[in-house]
């Protein structure tokens, strides 16, 4: 016997699996450029464009280049800046600049030297070698340092006078600086990034980011950046101007100040929130958020994969339940409650909630389940064809298949040909039979009258012991309906003959079929209950055919007049007489079915039957 896993547990399996695919496809971060964006535009959303009122750039702009000379300067501007900085009243300044090689000025390098060695608030940055030429990302293990086996200083006679830092950048697999190593660790000691270096410097509170709690996955002393403004959000002041004297003395009172590259096509690199940022700016809003003292906090990774299971369980549970159109609009919804949440939560907190996973693995969940659902369905309707095709019309059975509505009770008004049939003998023939037997005959029997019927495009209302009522023109029209009728008696009367002839041999019994058809306007429909329903035709045309039926003689086919108009051109007939029929005041003219003559015109596929 022919075992069928049972739907439930077909779902259980289907979604284990996609929990799973999902589970992959989430450790190997297949959706990590869809997050990475998402991410991004949560930082562009959030961003107030107002960084900190004591930071300021002071830019090696394309307007100081023209009015200091070509680059690289000679060292002892560098000594001229720092002077006037001081003088001004800096905090701290930061170099984005870097001085790892003696220049062919000894005398200017030992100038800038003595500049640097009259102050202690000077940053000059250093290069950890943690980088191939080929490779750009740094692949450590949780919650270890980054190390770097060489790193690139200052030149000695600077050296000795700076605060150290260094100026690497983390990029990620897309090139874009999304996250800082605060700290870097190296033969020569850890060497922290050039902001964190200045807000020291600067005496802010920078406990949260020496001490910051790991990221899951990623090295130690590594922070998300929180893009707070763009190039043009920071007050930037040109070098030329700084060394001409020309802004007030007050504008560098207290401030950080940063020098950097900011001239088109020098030291930029790709952010989130631009796509060629000079990187003095990366600087910028990383000191801005050590003096705001934000951090961004993402989500355990936990927490995503719970949320993805829930996600796709979820929107499961929604494509089962739903109707198509309302489960999209649902499930288009819900995605979008998941994103919305995610900006909330991070324009509010800084905690990151990685949704984008979810949302994927939750629009998976709901294809495959659509799809499983979309393969019950077609097995459903199939299974209602092929079962409730062998009691009524094939197109019935269709239009109930493919209606996603309840079968509603009422009918029309409509002219349908109804067709009664009784099978004469069966009586003194079931004496003869065993109980077995009978059922095999009458099977036998109603296998040609549903043969020729469908075959004719008749719907078959309902058998009766051994009568059967047919209908034409119902539920869907069929043109020329009274000759399909027709056809279909002559055709069961002409397949009659063999079973009457095999009949009367086998059991010395003569059985016979009386055929009664009627042409009008009936009511039809579904007719019942809501427990139960019937297609059926009602009214008094039917019971004129089951009257005719009633007064036919044994393989004898009547009709009556309205469908004897409509198909004697197709068939010979015989005038029967008047019968006066219960509940009819006028006797009705019948006619009797002799010989097939021709089709309709559009029933030319119609062949003689012999």
């Amino acid at each position: 016997m022919k075992k069928t896993v049972s739907k439930s547990v077909v779902i259980a399996i289907g979604n284990t699996i996609v929990v799973l695919i999902c589970f992959i496809f989430l450790i190997i971060g297949l959706w990590k450029v869809l997050a990475n964006q998402a991410f991004d535009f949560n930082l562009k959303q959030s961003m107030s464009g107002q960084p900190h009122e004591d930071i300021v750039v002071v830019g090696i702009d394309t307007e100081s280049i023209k009015s200091v000379g070509p680059y690289p300067w000679d060292r002892k501007v560098y000594a001229e800046l720092v002077d006037r900085l001081e003088t001004a009243g800096a905090k701290v300044i930061g170099f984005d600049v870097e001085f790892y090689t003696e220049s062919n000025k000894p005398e200017s390098d030992k100038r800038f030297a003595e500049a640097l060695s009259k102050y202690k608030n000077i940053v000059l940055p250093s290069h950890a070698e943690v980088e191939s030429d080929f490779d750009r990302t740094m692949k450590v293990k949780e919650g270890e340092w980054i190390n770097a086996p060489k790193v690139e200083q200052p030149i000695p006679i600077f050296r000795q006078y700076v605060n150290r830092a260094h100026i690497n950048a983390a990029f990620d697999t897309g090139g874009t600086i999304r996250t800082n190593w605060l700290q870097i660790n190296t033969p020569e000691g850890v060497f922290p990034s050039l902001s964190l270096a200045m807000a020291q410097l600067a005496g802010a509170d920078v406990s949260k980011y020496l001490n910051a709690p790991n990221m899951q996955n990623r090295p130690k002393s590594e922070m998300y950046i929180k893009w707070d403004a763009n190039e043009l959000d920071f007050e930037t002041i040109p070098v030329s101007r700084v060394l001409s004297g020309t802004i007030p003395q007050d504008a560098f009172k207290d401030r950080l100040v940063l020098i950097g590259y900011t001239a088109p096509g020098s030291d930029e690199g790709i952010t989130p929130i631009e796509e060629h940022m000079h990187l003095v700016y990366a600087h910028a809003n990383i000191l801005n958020q050590i003096l705001k003292q934000q951090w961004i906090q993402p989500a355990n990774g936990a927490v995503t994969v719970a949320l993805a299971v829930l996600m796709i369980l979820l929107y499961g549970l929604l494509t089962w339940r739903l109707k198509p159109i309302t489960g999209v609009v649902a499930i288009f919804a819900v995605s979008l409650l998941l994103l919305i949440g995610q900006y909330v939560t991070f324009a509010y907190s800084d905690f990151y909630i990685d949704t984008i996973g979810a949302v994927v693995s939750g629009l998976i969940s709901y294809l495959a389940n659509i799809a499983m659902k979309t393969y019950f369905e077609t097995k459903q309707k199939n299974y209602i064809t092929k079962q409730f095709g062998r009691y009524i019309s094939p197109d019935l059975v269709k239009e109930i298949a493919s209606s996603d509505s309840e079968i509603q009770l009422g009918g029309i008004s409509k002219e349908l040909t109804i067709l009664f049939l009784d099978v004469r003998g069966f009586t003194p023939l079931s004496e003869k039979l065993k109980p077995e037997e009978v059922v095999d005959f009458l099977n036998m029997m109603f296998n040609l009258i549903t043969e020729r019927a469908l075959e004719n495009h008749g719907t078959i209302d309902k058998f009766i012991g051994d009568a059967a009522m047919i209908l034409y023109n119902a539920p869907l029209d069929v043109a020329h309906h009274p000759y399909y009728a027709v056809k279909t008696a002559y055709e069961i009367q002409k397949g009659m003959e063999k079973v009457r002839a095999d009949v009367l041999e086998k059991y010395g019994v003569s059985i016979s079929v009386g055929i009664g058809i009627n042409t009008g306007d009936v009511v039809v429909g579904n007719i019942g209950s809501y427990l139960r329903v019937d297609y059926t035709a009602i009214g008094d045309n039917v019971n004129t055919a089951a009257r005719i039926e009633s007064n036919t003689s044994p393989n004898q086919i009547l009709v009556s007049e309205s469908t004897y108009e409509r198909t004697k051109s197709y068939f010979e007939y015989q005038f029967a007489g008047e019968k006066l029929m219960k509940g009819k005041s006028m006797p009705l003219k019948l006619f009797e079915v002799i010989q097939w003559k021709s089709a309709p015109e559009e029933g030319k596929e119609a062949v003689q039957v012999s």
